[in-house]
Order: C-alpha cells, then structure tokens, then sequence
C-alpha cells in the first residue's frame, strides 16, 4: 500500500521551512512521496487576497525541481474558490483507492481543525498529521513532526517589502522569482 502525504496550503511564497517539513515528514512516516497542493483560496485566509496562482505554481516547481518524493498536483487550483481539503482528499482518494493518506497542517491550525469543512467526512479519508515548528507541545490526538523553525511565509514578505534580503529562507530560485516579478513590496501583517 501507498502511503502519500498531502501538504496543502497558499505557499505564498514556498520556503525552506515547508521543504525541510516536507522532507522530515516523507523520513518520519517512510511516505513513498508527499504532494503539495497550492489552494486557489483558503477558506480560513478569505480575506487575504494571495499571489496569482499562476505565480505561486511557477515558485513551487522551482523550490521542488530535482526533490525526491515531493510532487506538484494543481487540483485546487482548477476547481472554484474556496479550496476544501476535504473536495481534495476525496479526489485523490478515488485516483488511488488503496493509498494511505496523511494530511499534513501545521500546528497553528489544531486548535480550529474540528470546524474545517466537512471535518468527519475527512477524517475518514486521511490521517492528520501536525508539523510543530515552534515547540508549543500543544495537546491534540495526532500524529506530530517536530521541528525548531522560524521561517513564516508573512516573514519573508515583510522583509521583501522592507527590502531586507531572504537568502537562505527560500531557494535561489524562488528568490529570484520574487525578483523579477516584483513580488511582496506592500508590508503584510
């Protein structure tokens, strides 16, 4: 049996923080690979307005070119807005029946998981799995990665807005993205 791990989110923009994660968490669960999925918009960041998704897609394939085990599907960003983990899941369920299933969330997400769409009929489909970047320790009945980081896609936007350099929080090549597309010049809060 497959065991694939899913790694959601608005990767706005991609960081070393989700590779380092990515790969700890194909080591730690022995996953056979571990998709990241770029959401259209989050339904828990409505009122944030994310990069083209056009943009982001174009930073992960540069932050996951040459990886072992990690892969690029863009289904959410070919259905319509919000991007429902539970819709995905389903989804890559029906491709591959027999595949184990681990969600990856990070911990800042534990505390409202029982309230995201859908939630029963989505623990059903995956195993959830929190990456713990911080050290909180916060108690929930998951699975955990732990792992000491400090690196916040907000952060990185902040200091391009600030003009502070970003080497060695996102690959060159996402720098070089953010660049020449003159990504993240407004402060985020």
């Amino acid at each position: 049996m497959k065991r694939v791990g899913i790694f959601g989110g608005t990767f706005d923009p991609i960081h070393h923080g989700h590779l380092i994660l990515g790969r700890e968490a194909i080591e730690a669960l022995r996953l056979d690979r571990l998709v990241f999925i770029p959401a259209a918009i989050s339904p828990h960041k409505l009122d944030l307005k994310p990069t083209a998704p056009e943009v982001r897609l174009e930073m992960l394939r540069a932050a996951l070119e040459g990886e072992s085990g990690f892969q690029l599907d863009e289904i959410e960003l070919q259905r319509p807005p919000p991007s429902y983990a539970v819709d995905t899941a389903e989804l890559l369920r029906f491709r591959q029946p027999t595949a184990e299933f681990f969600y990856l969330i990070g911990d800042d997400n534990v505390a409202t998981l029982q309230t995201w769409h859908r939630f029963d009929d989505l623990s059903r489909v995956v195993q959830f799995v929190v990456l713990d970047r911080g050290g909180a320790k916060v108690e929930h009945p998951y699975l955990t990665i732990r792992r000491q980081l400090d690196i916040s896609a907000t952060n990185i936007r902040n200091r391009v807005a600030m003009g502070h350099s970003i080497r060695y929080l996102v690959p060159p090549a996402v720098e070089q993205i953010i660049r020449d597309r003159q990504l993240y010049r407004e402060p985020q809060k």
